[in-house]
């Protein structure tokens, strides 16, 4: 890892870039795959699922056949421990539920809000090098809670057309029926537009690649919602003496494991800490099975060493990490006045591995410091929240001269002439 003493303020927004692609260097292939699914359906699906996942499907559906096999193929250990998550992860997003907020604004004006849910969603599981199924209980799991009335899956299939056994027994495991094997940017095209397998939805969840998220940005011209423009994994910890620095390196690749195009930062007041973490990385990181795409996301970050706790978060804010690991003599500092963080863990013994799996939030977080802005998947993701108003003949009354006052003077008389209408045959 790169170590950088005491970087100037100037120097932070370099410092601090992403080692992703520009938009412009894939969009060209995106708004291709997309105008050729919208033109040509389940043939163009086909087509890009030979190409860039080197498979030729007879059918894009899971079949039950294939969910029954894959159930007896997971060991029964793993499955308790999927059972653990998906039970800490339901008591979590269950708690998050909201009453219906209820207020008579003055007398004869009622006005309420409730959530009701999106009704037709669609999650994105990635495959690749490492299938996600922990995602699927991430996304899954609130989407029923919320009583989203239609959930499609879809994911990408191996060269043998198979998805991965785990994926499929979480997917059982959470009531999902409509699991569909596609991939990548064919994935959100198909439902963005629907295809003859691939049914269209009003908002698509999951993370995913640098092409993945462009085409879920590009989703959204034709009024399909997104959670959020997730992109590859990303971690800052936070570190000072008193942490381990055992500890802060495994999470440093936990993280870099995921892809060459992860991030992965360490802050700190001691530049010895940052030496040792460092040590540690190079230690650990040849005991990886996945070293190689590890040694490649490492070469994209960085140690910084930071004279004090206060220029620490200020930086910490400038980037705002997807995951904010802290470990220090006062976590109560950082934990109390971060500003952008997609989700905090605090403490030694508070590995990001546990956000990922089983302790209950959510791991579908915002990247590309979009945590400045947008929320890591929650309950409200899968929900809108709706107003309703209820105006009795007494209310229309109260408020009825306001209402006419503010029209006329935006010069918008119909407006007006609503109330006027109802206030005269009241009058009468």
């Amino acid at each position: 890892m790169r170590l950088i003493e005491n970087p100037k303020l100037e120097d932070w927004s370099e410092l601090l870039q992403r080692p992703t692609k520009t938009v412009d260097d894939i969009e060209a292939i995106v708004n291709q795959v997309f105008e050729d699914i919208r033109s040509n359906g389940d043939t163009a699906v086909a087509k890009y699922t030979s190409k860039f996942d080197n498979v030729d499907l007879e059918s894009n559906s899971v079949s039950k056949a294939e969910i029954e096999n894959a159930i007896k193929a997971v060991t029964e250990e793993l499955k308790e421990a999927i059972q653990l998550a998906k039970s800490n992860i339901e008591r979590f997003h269950k708690a998050q539920r909201t009453e219906k907020v209820s207020l008579s604004t003055m007398d004869g004006v009622e006005c309420w809000q409730e959530k009701r849910p999106i009704q037709k969603v669609g999650l994105y599981i990635p495959g690749g090098t490492a299938p996600l199924f922990s995602t699927v209980l991430m996304l899954a799991i609130p989407a029923q809670i919320a009583n989203c009335n239609e959930i499609v899956l879809c994911t990408p299939p191996n060269k043998e057309g198979k998805i991965a056994n785990e994926i499929l027994y979480a997917a059982q495991l959470c009531g999902l029926t409509k699991i569909v094997k596609v991939g990548g940017i064919q994935a959100i095209a198909g439902l963005t537009f629907g295809t003859e397998s691939i049914p269209q939805v009003y908002k698509i969840f999951g993370p995913g690649n640098q092409y993945v998220t462009v085409a879920k940005q590009l989703a959204t011209k034709y009024g399909v919602a997104i959670d959020m423009p997730a992109g590859p994994s990303e971690l800052l910890v936070m570190a000072d003496e008193s942490a381990n620095a055992a500890y802060v390196a495994s999470d440093l690749l936990s993280q870099a494991e995921h892809g060459s195009d992860s991030q992965v930062i360490l802050v700190t007041t001691s530049k010895s800490f940052a030496e040792n973490v460092s040590e540690e990385v190079h230690t650990q990181l040849a005991e990886l099975p996945r070293k190689e795409m590890a040694s490649d996301a490492i070469k994209n970050s960085k140690s910084i060493v930071v004279s004090d706790f206060e220029t620490a978060l200020d930086l910490i804010d400038a980037y705002g990490p997807e995951h904010f690991i802290v470990a220090t003599k006062n976590d109560d500092y950082f934990v109390e006045n971060i500003g952008n963080a997609g989700s905090v863990f605090i403490g030694n013994y508070t590995p990001e591995s546990a956000g990922d799996y089983a302790s209950g939030t959510n791991h579908t977080l915002p990247t590309n410091g979009f945590s400045k802005a947008y929320s890591g998947v929650n309950l409200d993701s899968f929900q809108k929240s709706m107003t309703f108003q209820k105006i009795s003949q007494a209310g229309i009354k109260n408020i009825g001269n306001a209402i006419e006052l503010m029209a006329e003077a935006e010069g918008l008389q119909a407006h007006k002439n609503a109330v006027t209408l109802r206030l005269k045959d009241l009058e009468s």
